[in-house]
């Protein structure tokens, strides 16, 4: 295991490859949810758990049980039952201890099940760190950081969408581009700005 290779994780899932202005998974929590911080937050750390626990489990799967048996093709469901059990968890915990945050997010809570940022960090660890069904050194670790930078990556994403538009209540915001339009046309100019990452040799 190595440090630059922890860091390299980092910078690409932070900011590289960031999974919703770059690899534009998740788009429906982020167009939905960032109209205010402190949701957006909520939702993120909330994003940010089932992503770290289901990159732990779902290594466990592919290495333990999938890969072994040759069996690689049921990936995908396995990888959606362990995310959707992750889900309930969370929508349990935040509806008994934040009824009020609970109703906000709405349907938005129960769709990081079928979240396809989620899913795609299961299947990219899967794809990264494992090489002809064996893991390669370290692999549980960076699969593990993997997630958790994913998860910040997406928070990034989600502060600043809802910092701007927040600050755009302020504003004399034409008809025609009010609502989930303008929200589209923010992230698209948020996205433009994270290529300039792209060029960052990682």
């Amino acid at each position: 295991m190595e440090i630059e290779y922890l860091l390299r994780i980092f910078i690409s899932s932070v900011f590289v490859n960031n999974v919703i202005l770059s690899r534009f998974l998740g788009l429906c929590s982020f167009i939905a949810i960032s109209k205010e911080i402190k949701p957006a937050v909520a939702m993120s750390f909330a994003v940010l758990f089932v992503i770290t626990m289901s990159s732990l489990i779902t290594w466990g799967i592919f290495r333990f049980l999938l890969a072994p048996f040759h069996i690689e093709y049921l990936r995908t469901i396995s990888f959606i039952l362990v995310i959707a059990t992750f889900v309930q968890l969370v929508e349990m915990v935040i509806r008994k201890f934040a009824p009020a945050l609970y109703r906000f997010f709405g349907i938005y809570l129960p769709l990081i099940t079928v979240n396809c940022a989620v899913l795609g960090v299961a299947v990219l660890n899967s794809e990264m760190f494992f090489q002809n069904g064996k893991p390669i050194s370290g692999s549980f670790v960076y699969s593990l950081f993997q997630g958790i930078c994913v998860g910040l990556g997406y928070l990034v994403a989600m502060v600043l969408m809802s910092s701007i538009r927040h600050r755009l209540e302020l504003a004399d915001v034409p008809k025609a581009f009010q609502g989930p339009a303008i929200g589209f046309i923010i992230a698209a100019i948020l996205s433009m700005a994270f290529l300039g990452f792209s060029g960052f040799r990682i």
